[in-house]
């Protein structure tokens, strides 16, 4: 039971993120892409940028600073690697990006957080 209220929360918590990715002049290209190497919870893209993005919640805003490890953003980016080829055109820029969601703060947009 429990691991079925992380997944509701974890797909409202991408949800909530798209809508602000949105409000932010991003299109959502994809959601929840899954590969053998990882996956990548949002695409988006914004002028000649492709951001391939995880997303995480905590309960606490305190609790987002220790959210996203070295692990998790290098399966983003394997994740990415393994799908660009699919979404962006060419002379597009790529980035792994993180959003990070706790109740009562504001959403926080780490870009480019993966620099291999």
């Amino acid at each position: 039971m429990k691991r079925q209220a992380a997944e509701a929360r974890g797909r409202k918590a991408e949800d909530e993120a798209a809508d602000w990715l949105e409000a932010q002049g991003w299109e959502i290209l994809a959601r929840r892409v899954k590969v053998k190497s990882g996956e990548v919870d949002l695409i988006a893209r914004r002028d000649s940028l492709i951001a391939f993005v995880e997303v995480k919640w905590r309960a606490k805003p305190a609790d987002l600073d220790h959210a996203i490890d070295e692990y998790r953003l290098r399966r983003v980016a394997a994740a990415a690697e393994a799908v660009a080829h699919e979404y962006a055109q060419d002379g597009e820029d790529l980035r792994v990006d993180v959003i990070l969601l706790a109740p009562g703060a504001p959403p926080r947009h780490i870009e480019n957080a993966w620099m291999p």
